[in-house]
């Protein structure tokens, strides 16, 4: 590795790290924001929705426009720009005097990260070839899931020890830092072959279409998909995603080349994302909600217990990457998705007696995990770590081999924007049955209790902590239905995962060697 692949390695890993690591590490800090920021036009749950939501919102919506406009403007200048405006959201969100600029920044701050993602991995593809180029995803697929894991863990210490606000200002250095590696190392790109003129109408149909579901799905699950709105986002998203394929096809320079799809591994890669990666987000969001809301864990706790699969793919997504790109990525996207939904099904056996861990960062006693976390999540996160680092490097080094190198933004903006919808609408299906779930068992525990009443509702929710107001024996009840639906969010999880591993083993047709080579080379 030259000193240029070694910089623009360096300067991809810091900039994608940065918006993964935003889109997880905040979630610790929302009730500290919620206490501290005072708010004119949101009530408190509303603006810490916004705060978590926005972000992803503008991220997902203008992912592919991102890709797009790296391929033609430069992979660099791009990055460049992005990386610029997300150290300067960052300041605007750490310094927010209220709610209300808090979700201003949040907003521009996805708009800056939608430039970044993309452009990381394209610049990775123009520097590297064949092996090496395996070794360099490995290494950014660790670093950057490793960061997405890490995310609550850091947060969580950050919020009990300093402050909600270094939670943003910790990526003004991770940026300066790029910026200068950018700046002095790394070689522009861009695809010299696109024709002149820009798809604007495709940009915004692949906005609305993004959009409209993720916000749709979003705003559907905070009003229990009784919102009149949620339904009309959603449909106007479909319509646009109906539409877009349409309008690319007869577009004479499409932001999407539709050819793009003509390749399996292409289209194989993204079904496979939409499957694995809606498991992946939501199975992990869930955990961490069993274990603080229902358990007792503290928000450091619940984030050091995925400190085991995050070890692993720091260490070994990099091998991984290599030995997919040598012998073809078939065997491992098919493996690590079945590891993955083994690992997911230990943690469905938890029960509500397992002990929970209160971590206190000025406590060294207090560092040691209990019995509970042993026995009941360790396993299973050793297990779904480690069919994490066979698949992701793989899945990412299969995308990337499977079009041509001045295609590379647009096909990574592709992916990442569908690796973002995912969550979204596996979140609504799995939300919608533990909520089903939680009330019936709920009901039946408590034979007298009217769960459709909405008073009934805001008190007890699934997999949240009922307030001391609430009769002992109710609170006991919705402990052991939160564990229920817990348990159902596993399965639909496990089940995800499954069909990920499926499709890859039935549709993944292994390039490995020269033939990747020459495949990411062509025209």
């Amino acid at each position: 590795m030259n000193r240029t692949q070694r910089w623009t390695l360096i300067a991809a890993v810091l900039g994608s790290g940065s918006v993964f690591l935003d889109s997880t590490v905040v979630n610790v800090a929302l009730p500290r924001i919620g206490r501290d920021l005072p708010s004119h036009l949101f009530a408190v749950l509303e603006g810490q929705a916004y705060v978590y939501t926005g972000y992803l919102l503008t991220l997902s919506a203008l992912l592919v426009l991102a890709g797009a406009l790296s391929d033609r403007y430069g992979r660099r200048r791009i990055f460049a720009i992005g990386l610029a405006g997300f150290g300067l959201t960052s300041l605007l969100c750490g310094l927010a005097p209220n709610m209300e600029l808090l979700v201003a920044g949040r907003l521009l701050q996805g708009v800056a990260g939608a430039l970044l993602v993309p452009g990381s991995l394209a610049l990775i593809t123009a520097a590297f070839d064949g092996e090496a180029q395996g070794r360099a995803i490995g290494t950014w697929a660790a670093a950057t899931s490793a960061t997405t894991l890490l995310g609550p863990l850091l947060g969580g210490l950050l919020v009990d020890t300093v402050s909600w606000r270094a939670v943003f200002l910790l990526n003004l250095p991770l940026v300066a830092l790029a910026l200068w590696a950018v700046a002095a190392h790394v070689d522009e790109s861009r695809d010299l072959e696109m024709p002149p003129g820009f798809d604007w109408q495709g940009a915004i149909l692949t906005a609305a279409a993004v959009g409209g579901l993720s916000l749709g799905v979003i705003y559907g699950q905070q009003r229990n998909w009784q919102s009149t709105t949620a339904w009309v986002l959603l449909g106007a998203g479909l319509l646009a995603l109906v539409v877009l394929p349409l309008q690319l096809r007869s577009s004479p320079h499409p932001l999407v080349p539709l050819e793009l799809f003509r390749s399996r591994n292409f289209t194989i890669t993204n079904v496979s994302t939409l499957l694995i990666y809606g498991a992946l987000y939501v199975v992990g969001y869930y955990v961490g909600l069993l274990q603080q809301g229902t358990l007792g864990y503290t928000a450091a706790a619940a984030g050091l217990g995925l400190l085991p699969g995050s070890l692993m793919l720091v260490f070994f997504s990099r091998r991984f990457g290599a030995l997919a790109a040598r012998r073809g990525p078939r065997l491992f996207m098919t493996v690590g998705p079945l590891l993955m939904a083994a690992g997911v099904l230990w943690w469905a056996r938890v029960g509500a007696s397992s002990s929970p861990w209160r971590l206190t960062p000025a406590d060294p006693n207090s560092w040691l995990p209990p019995l509970g976390w042993v026995i009941d999540f360790l396993p299973g996160s050793l297990i779904f770590g480690a069919g994490l680092c066979l698949l992701v490097a793989p899945l990412t080094a299969a995308l990337m081999a499977s079009v041509p190198k001045h295609n590379s933004g647009v096909a990574s903006a592709v992916n990442n924007a569908i690796s973002r919808i995912g969550p979204q609408l596996a979140g609504a299906v799995i939300f919608v049955a533990i909520t089903a779930t939680f009330y019936a068992v709920l009901a039946t525990r408590v034979p007298g209790l009217d769960t459709s009443d909405p008073g009934v509702r805001t008190s007890i929710s699934p997999l949240n902590p009922p307030p001391a107001s609430v009769p002992a024996s109710e609170r006991a009840a919705a402990r052991d239905a939160s564990v229920d639906a817990f348990r159902i969010a596993m399965l639909v999880g496990a089940g995800l995962l499954l069909a990920g591993a499926a499709v890859n083993y039935l549709g993944i047709e292994n390039q490995p060697g020269a033939e990747a080579v020459r495949r990411s080379r062509a025209a």
